[in-house]
C-alpha cells in the first residue's frame, strides 16, 4: 500500500476518535454542584436564608386609603328658624301603652310626609317610661302593685313644614289616629334634644367630684 495513503488513513480516524469522544461528553448530561457556605451540606438547600428583596409583595401598589374623620353621632343639629310661610323645626310626638300601635301610626306619619313632599329631619325613639299602679288593701294600709304600664314615645322631627299645607295634614293625622295613641306637636328645644338620653346620676357625680 502506498505509504501516503496510510497517512492519510490514520490522520482520518484519529479526526473521528476525537469527534466521537465530543459528542459523547455534549450529550452527557451536566452535573450540578451546590456552592458550600460555610458548614452546610452540598446537598442542602441555599436559598432559605437568602434576600428575596421584595419578590411577591403587592400591596404597595393599592392605594393607600385615607382614615375617615368620626363624626359625632351625638351632636345637636342646629334648628331651623320660623318664617312667615314655613314653621322651623317640629316634633311630632307619639306615644301610647302598645308599642305595636306607637310603631305602625309612627311610620303612617312618615310616609305621609314623605307623599307630601315634607322634609323629615330625624326619627327616633325616646326611653321608656314605666309607671307603677299601686292599690291599698281594704283593711290595712300596705299598698301592693296592681298593675305595671309602660309608655313607648316615638319622634318624627320635620324640617320648614309649609304653613299653608300644615292644616291638611293635621287633619289627616287627626281622623287616622287609632285608639290609645296620643298625638303632640311641638317646637324643637335643646330640652327635646336632651330627653334622648338616659340620665346617670353616678357619673354625673364623679364628673362633679372630678370638676371639684
Amino acid at each position: 500500500m502506498n505509504p501516503v495513503f496510510r497517512k492519510l488513513q490514520v490522520s482520518f480516524t484519529q479526526q473521528a476518535f476525537v469527534l466521537n469522544q465530543a459528542l459523547t461528553l455534549c450529550r452527557a448530561t451536566p452535573s450540578i454542584q451546590h456552592p458550600v457556605w460555610g458548614t452546610a451540606s452540598a446537598n442542602e438547600r441555599q436559598y432559605h436564608s437568602m434576600p428575596t428583596h421584595g419578590v411577591g409583595r403587592w400591596k404597595y401598589l393599592l392605594k393607600k386609603k385615607v382614615p375617615k374623620k368620626k363624626k359625632d353621632r351625638y351632636q345637636m343639629k342646629p334648628i331651623v328658624a320660623a318664617t312667615d310661610a314655613a314653621y322651623g323645626t317640629l316634633n311630632v310626638k307619639v306615644s301610647g301603652y302598645d308599642m305595636t300601635l306607637v310603631e305602625r301610626y309612627a311610620q303612617y306619619v312618615h310616609n305621609l310626609c314623605n307623599r307630601l313632599g315634607i322634609k323629615v329631619a330625624l326619627c327616633y325613639a325616646l326611653p321608656t317610661k314605666t309607671t307603677e299602679v299601686m292599690l291599698m288593701q281594704e283593711q290595712g294600709t300596705k299598698m301592693y302593685t296592681d298593675a305595671v304600664l309602660k309608655t313607648h314615645e316615638r319622634v318624627v322631627q320635620l324640617s320648614s313644614l309649609n304653613t299653608t299645607l300644615c292644616p291638611v295634614f293635621m287633619d289627616v293625622l287627626l281622623k287616622n289616629q287609632p285608639e290609645g295613641v296620643q298625638l303632640s306637636v311641638k317646637e324643637h328645644t335643646e330640652a327635646d334634644y336632651k330627653a334622648r338620653f338616659k340620665v346617670r346620676p353616678e357619673l354625673e357625680d364623679l364628673m362633679a367630684q372630678m370638676n371639684q
